[in-house]
């Protein structure tokens, strides 16, 4: 099934919504836990992994388009967008499972660092999600001159939010069970 155009940007602003909200609603202490059976305290650690899967690919997408390989561009900033898609459903179901980690400093950095870090990547990653959507949807709809002053937005932010995605892990790598 192909989506045309209006459906698409329906589907953009609808996921943007949803996505932001559904994450201030997990991370409200008082949201109920849920039991799924499987242990998923090693999901913060593949989440990381993934980010840092997402920063290789952003760097390589653009090495790509700089170089003029335009498939080899589409390919890695697909795969971003898809990673970084795998990175939001597992982020829910870590949170829907285990709630929020609170940070626990070991004296590597400091609690003002962390949470600048932390808020700054929760805040700028709420953008992402429209951002690179409709930078996809301009490509997908070859509506060039668009994604190309789009994606000169989104990328540096894209690449922010996957680097200090692997910063907050870090930062916080002590305080997981």
């Amino acid at each position: 099934m192909r989506i045309n155009e209006i459906q698409a940007r329906r589907l953009i602003v609808v996921v943007s919504v949803l996505i932001p909200l559904a994450v201030a609603v997990l991370l409200n202490p008082a949201f109920p836990r849920l039991s799924l059976g499987v242990d998923t305290r090693i999901l913060p650690m593949v989440n990381a992994g993934i980010n840092s899967s997402v920063t290789i690919l952003l760097l390589l997408g653009l090495f790509f388009i700089k170089t003029r390989r335009t498939r080899w561009h589409q390919r890695a900033m697909v795969t971003a967008f898809v990673l970084s898609s795998l990175f939001l459903v597992l982020y829910v179901i870590y949170h829907l499972t285990s709630g929020h980690t609170p940070y626990c400093s070991d004296g590597r950095v400091s609690p003002g660092v962390y949470y600048f870090t932390l808020i700054s990547h929760i805040a700028i990653s709420a953008f992402i999600i429209p951002l690179a959507g409709f930078s996809i949807k301009y490509a997908a709809f070859e509506q060039w001159l668009r994604h190309r002053r789009l994606a000169k937005v989104a990328w540096p932010l894209w690449l922010y939010v996957s680097v200090t995605g692997v910063l907050v892990y870090l930062f916080n790598a002590p305080c997981y069970p």
